[in-house]
């Protein structure tokens, strides 16, 4: 089955014009990304409702003890099975569920791994000048990026993409993912812009358009 895309073709475009626009003034290059999310969290959510079901059958155990209340240890041990493959299989039929029982450093982590794959393995880290970024978020997890290759770490410091991550983090909330994209495609191209700008026979090394995951 094919995934519905998460925006419309018409915002496609203008996400491609908007990266087109902003490398025109500089050499820089802009990749952006979008993940529905960076990764089930089936075994992580799994592990936190086992542990919850065995905690609370710590406590119906002592509360039965404390009550002068006898529970049958087969009917005991059958109530703790049936409660965890009833967990699991909502876990598996209902995979939004997973995300309430996810540490957000967790959720975190993983979409920040997530960041760093795509940069990677849609070589952004590969332009002749190094000058290349990604811009990135992971909705599942409310989670935004930037990842900036090294010839412009060596100028840009992290901190000045941080309001470029909060517009993009804002915006997805809202369920505005284009508008996100495109104010950030602009700023990042100005910041580009004033450390790195165009010169003579710059060429477009690197896809002009926003990547679903």
């Amino acid at each position: 089955m094919v995934a519905m895309s998460l925006i419309t073709n018409d915002d496609h475009k203008r996400v491609a014009e908007a990266i087109r626009a902003a490398e025109s003034r500089t050499s820089g290059e802009i990749y952006a990304v979008v993940a529905r999310r960076s990764d089930s969290y089936f075994f992580v959510a799994g592990f936190a409702a086992a542990c919850g079901i065995l905690l609370a059958s710590v406590i119906v155990a002592l509360a039965a003890h404390w009550y002068w209340f006898t529970i049958p240890l087969p009917t005991f041990g059958l109530a703790i099975l049936a409660a965890f493959l009833t967990a699991i299989l909502l876990l598996w039929l209902m995979p939004g569920v997973t995300m309430l029982l996810v540490p957000r450093r967790v959720r975190y982590r993983r979409a920040h791994q997530n960041a760093v794959q795509q940069f990677l393995a849609r070589n952004v880290h590969l332009t002749s000048e190094r000058t290349g970024i990604l811009l990135f978020v992971s909705l599942a997890e409310q989670y935004a990026e930037v990842i900036a290759d090294a010839g412009i770490n060596a100028k840009v410091h992290q901190d000045e993409w941080n309001g470029i991550v909060s517009l993009l983090t804002h915006h997805a909330k809202k369920g505005e993912l284009a508008s996100g994209f495109l104010l950030a495609i602009e700023k990042a191209g100005l910041l580009l812009e004033e450390h790195f700008p165009v010169s003579p026979g710059d060429i477009n090394e690197l896809d002009d358009h926003l990547v679903e995951l």
